[in-house]
């Protein structure tokens, strides 16, 4: 079953170690502190949305309240925010979200709060803002509160359930590329497991995580940080969490990246399409990286090592390959995935994909099973620390009405099969836990334009595969205000992956507002 997130990749060295050693819980305190100390121009201690904003009377006391933060590690404190379940309903029942932030170290220089979103949907903001150290750059951090927050659903804030342990291991080891009824018969199963036990497990909050949900949330956000303004770094689905946020609020938008953009005009059938020839065009890279080096498992030559590696596939779906664990053999689905999941890195990471490859080919596959679970953060008592699965598809089949059924899904894998040939077929069946959701799409695609916005500054990498650069190209163009950045290079997202162009252009604008010259191409 695919399970491609739409995140920003935990990268080898710095980042990875930053977030290996603080990925910890906020209930511990140290000392507790009050909202804000002293604010910038700009920016309002209050508590409250700017002046010149309308705010429904039934949402007036959650823009009032004062955040209570309290350290929970570090330099790094935590607090909750209350915001409504259900938006219709606001004077119902209440959900808390979870929030962490490490102030800016002179707080006179201070231009606000800049709220960071990792992207998933499922990524924990929390987790990324403990990281703050490692993914923004110092010369902002010295400018900014860094600011993160788990959205609703995902991780502390009222998590949303569905598969259990053993469930989510064969949900993603179920073949998502289904050539026999018994097969179809299968991931339709699977798929439908998955929608109703979102249901019963979660029947509360299943029905009240959608992106223009989230944006809300962030508005009240802004407005307990004390921000007449929005400063946003969204990365990957974040951009369009920001870009939503945007289209609702354009006047509160102070200064907003979206990195690694998603193109909101599309559903999910477009979505998974783009996807699948992103990861294909990726996997195409990194072989054509690999027969460059010594250690290349492949045939040397580009379309050779393409069919090595679906042949590998093809090969795992009639005989799974052993693992150090008997009981999860590495299925052609794990294979997929733990490609797939190597493929958000940039080639400086790519050798431990080699080497997992090398060990797969000769009948290993218990390096490949290492690598995934260590992307999907499952420990080997098989435990899963977070609840990204779940999130992804709870709030994807909110967003999107499109929901594709087994049928309708064998027709779109013959037809990308043949465009997509490794990746096609196996991203065309992705879509089908929608078809069985028991909630009510609440959003529809659309273009958003953000008009009355400020400049918004929009970040795309030509060979990007979770977020193609095609995405990006058409989020600015929408965009009444839209820049476009482009970084030359692999991987997911642009910032913090390796070219100072990009990295500098993003610290620039984020000081001081003043985006790159339209057409400006970073390497």
């Amino acid at each position: 079953m695919r399970h491609a997130l739409l995140s920003r990749p935990v990268l080898a060295g710095a980042v990875a170690l930053a977030v290996g050693a603080l990925l910890v819980g906020c209930s511990g305190t140290v000392g507790t502190v009050s909202q804000e100390s002293p604010t910038p121009s700009g920016s309002s201690s209050s508590g409250a949305p700017s002046p010149s904003a309308t705010i429904d009377a039934d949402l007036a006391s959650f823009y009032a309240q004062k955040l209570v933060w309290s350290g929970c590690g570090g330099d790094f404190q935590c607090s909750e925010l209350t915001v409504p379940l259900d938006y219709a309903a606001a004077s119902g029942e209440t959900i808390k979200l979870a929030l962490i932030r490490l102030r800016a170290p002179k707080q006179d220089k201070r231009i606000g709060s800049l709220v960071l979103n990792p992207g998933g949907p499922g990524g924990s903001g929390v987790d990324y803002a403990r990281a703050a150290r490692a993914v923004v750059d110092e010369v902002v951090r010295a400018r900014y509160d860094v600011v993160g927050f788990d959205p609703r659903g995902v991780a502390r804030s009222v998590p949303v359930a569905c598969l259990d342990n053993r469930q989510t291991d064969a949900f993603i080891a179920t073949d998502g590329t289904p050539d026999t009824p018994a097969e179809v018969a299968d991931i339709e199963k699977q798929s439908q497991l998955f929608a109703n036990q979102c249901a019963a497990r979660s029947p509360k909050v299943y029905a009240h995580l959608s992106t223009v949900e989230a944006a809300k949330d962030v508005d009240i956000l802004r407005a307990a940080l004390g921000d007449e303004k929005l400063f946003w770094l969204g990365a990957s689905y974040g951009t369009f969490l920001g870009a939503t946020y945007a289209d609702l609020f354009p006047t509160r938008v102070g200064r907003m990246v979206l990195d690694g953009a998603v193109d909101p005009s599309l559903g999910n059938v477009d979505l998974t399409h783009g996807q699948a020839k992103g990861f294909e065009l990726a996997l195409r890279r990194f072989v054509e990286d690999c027969i460059t080096q010594a250690d290349c498992p492949l045939p040397r030559s580009v379309q050779g090592g393409l069919d090595r590696v679906k042949q590998l596939f093809d090969d795992a779906e009639v005989a799974p390959l052993p693992t150090n664990d008997r009981d999860r053999p590495l299925t052609e689905a794990l294979a997929q995935n733990a490609v797939l999941s190597y493929l958000y890195f940039p080639p400086t990471d790519w050798e431990q994909l080699r080497y997992g490859l090398q060990s797969a080919f000769e009948g290993d596959g218990a390096i490949l099973l290492s690598m995934l679970d260590s992307r999907l953060e499952r420990d080997d008592a098989g435990k899963y620390a977070n609840n990204s699965t779940a999130a992804l598809y709870a709030v994807n089949a909110l967003d999107r009405t499109d929901r594709p059924d087994a049928a309708e899904s064998q027709v779109l894998a013959d037809q990308w099969a043949k465009e997509v040939p490794v990746f096609g077929a196996y991203f065309a069946w992705g879509n089908l836990p929608f078809h069985y959701w028991r909630a009510a799409a609440t959003g529809t695609p659309h273009e958003i334009t953000a008009p009355g916005s400020p400049k918004i500054l929009v970040v795309g990498t030509t060979y990007d595969p979770a977020t193609p650069y095609p995405w990006a190209q058409a989020l600015a163009k929408q965009l009444s205000q839209g820049v476009l950045l482009t970084r030359v290079g692999d991987g997911h997202t642009g910032y913090g992956m390796g070219s100072q162009c990009t990295d500098s252009a993003i610290d620039r604008y984020l000081l001081t507002g003043v985006t790159p010259a339209v057409g400006t191409v970073c390497r």
